[in-house]
């Protein structure tokens, strides 16, 4: 049974602009339109929404989240590609955990800086961050 757009954004968590969003840049089939021109979604666009949300919980990018709906789109294919993207997102994932990790420790190397209440003028966290500013 179709549905409308604020229908389709209920049952699937996304917003309107961004279903409409994801149209235009091609990654959900055209819609149907009723005789009063409302586009209409069926059960491919809710499946194909939860495939994005959960590619997307998976923080890919909408680049490879593209190339993901397009080898699902071609069923017959060879999946080889498929793994070779995902081996690409694990490395980018392993790149940010270090970073992420260097974040931290500069974070609590700064935290250090300043162990007691105290006015804000005598701060040690706020003098450092000055002092790193002038040295950038």
């Amino acid at each position: 049974m179709p549905i409308k757009i604020g229908q389709l954004a209920k049952r699937t968590g996304f917003t309107v602009e961004t279903i409409r969003y994801y149209e235009k840049e091609g990654l959900l089939p055209e819609p149907a339109r009723s005789h009063g021109n409302y586009r209409l979604y069926g059960d491919e666009h809710i499946e194909r929404l939860r495939f994005i949300r959960h590619c997307r919980t998976l923080d890919m990018a909408l680049s490879e989240v593209r190339i993901l709906l397009q080898y699902r789109d071609t069923p017959y294919e060879d999946c080889g590609d498929v793994n070779a993207l995902l081996d690409e997102h694990i490395q980018a994932v392993e790149v940010r955990m270090r970073e992420l990790a260097q974040l931290k420790q500069h974070l609590t190397v700064l935290r250090q800086k300043c162990s007691d209440r105290a006015p804000t003028t005598s701060c040690g966290i706020l003098r450092a961050l000055a002092d790193q500013s002038c040295h950038t």
